[in-house]
């Protein structure tokens, strides 16, 4: 596998390295959603890679290598040696449709020789939860799929998705590898700590959280977080997000932050589903250790990622908008731990997200994650 990185901003336009030996199969690309609206980017893409599949969507501050932008266009051209590469996408009529597209996608994917599925989403239209659940309906739950919801900052206006044409609201882009030679793997990883006893989930709908413990959660957020922080949520709510717990499955452990706040009803919107008659457990941040989770997800998928290599590896990261929000200035520690992990030998870009989706390590079972760093590796290996 051969990668050429890219990068626009508006002072220099598009700058890169040296252009690949053929052809790319693809194009992954990551920006504002000021910077892709409109189109540009994507068509300007097109002119230099005429037959490549072109993918990639808004986000919440692009990455590459150690570094994080808000005001660039970021991009990595693949071509593979022995790897096939095909690209679905489907528009998602509502977030109750969500289920429903990702069975469509999937049945378009599905092959003997599918290695493993990397998914772009629009990040505020789609139920993320439920996407996940149709792809796997028809994969399986155990087949590599990872990927991210779009982001738009801290707006939470629009996202877009772009698959081989401008990027819009509403779409969901599945990008297929298959053969032998592929190699991916995936790390994931919060890094946050746990504090308060363990609480049932009386009642909820979806995303929205109506009793813990049978009261209404905002009661239980302002008691633990103080009046003035509570008056700030759900900004505030971001640095206290929510580790979910199904007794049933114990391997299923999912961290879920605040997305709205019902000042009348007592009730929180999360980013996710939050399953009725669940646990939930409150999480607080230690900026130690999300570094460090940080660096775990970079080490179980380097850790996975086995001899037989040729050529070069690509690394792509999706972290949450909520934990650069939270981390501040402290992001910086994030990508350096994964630097770390990873070496210096992988080319790393990414995303800051709505949503991040990959298999845990303990359940091995692909979920959509909130406040996690995600880690998937992708790499060929000779036949």
């Amino acid at each position: 596998m051969h990668i050429q990185y890219l990068h626009w901003n508006a002072a220099h336009g598009w700058r890169g390295a040296d252009p690949l030996p053929g052809p790319a199969q693809l194009v992954l690309y990551f920006g504002s959603r000021e910077g892709l609206a409109g189109g540009e980017r994507y068509r300007e893409l097109r002119g230099m890679f005429p037959d490549s599949h072109i993918v990639g969507c808004s986000a919440g501050g692009q990455i590459h290598g150690d570094d994080i932008s808000d005001n660039e266009t970021v991009v990595v051209a693949l071509r593979f040696e022995r790897t096939q590469v095909r690209l679905v996408d489907k528009i998602v009529e509502s977030r109750d449709a969500s289920w429903a597209c990702g069975v469509r996608l999937a049945r378009e994917m599905v092959a003997p020789d599918l290695a493993g599925l990397f998914i772009l989403s629009d990040g505020l239209n789609v139920n993320g939860s439920e996407l996940i659940a149709g792809i796997t309906e028809v994969l399986g739950p155990y087949l590599p799929l990872t990927g991210g919801l779009a982001g738009d900052g801290t707006q939470f206006e629009r996202t877009l998705v772009g698959a081989d044409g401008e990027p819009s609201p509403n779409r969901v882009a599945g990008i297929g590898f298959y053969g032998s030679s592929i190699r991916i793997t995936h790390g994931c990883a919060g890094g946050w700590d746990v504090f308060g006893p363990r609480r049932k989930v009386t009642k909820s709908e979806g995303s929205v959280l109506m009793r813990l413990d049978d009261e209404p959660p905002l009661d239980l957020y302002t008691r633990y977080l103080g009046e003035e922080e509570a008056a700030g949520m759900p900004g505030s709510g971001l640095a206290f997000p929510l580790r979910i717990h199904d007794e049933v499955e114990p391997d299923r452990q999912i961290v879920r932050s605040v997305f709205a706040v019902d000042r009348e009803t007592g009730t929180l919107t999360f980013a996710a589903d939050i399953p009725e008659g669940c646990t939930a457990q409150l999480m607080r941040a230690n900026f130690d250790s999300l570094a460090a989770g940080a660096g775990e997800a970079g080490r179980q998928a380097r850790s996975a990622l086995t001899g037989g290599i040729t050529g070069e590896k690509l690394a792509i990261l999706v972290s949450c908008v909520g934990r650069r929000r939270v981390m501040g200035q402290r992001t910086q520690d994030e990508l350096d731990a994964v630097g770390a992990e990873l070496g210096q030998d992988v080319a790393r870009i990414g995303f800051y997200s709505y949503g991040e989706i990959a298999p845990p390590m303990r359940s091995g079972r692909c979920e959509l994650h909130n406040q996690t760093m995600t880690v998937t590796m992708i790499a060929e290996a000779a036949d």
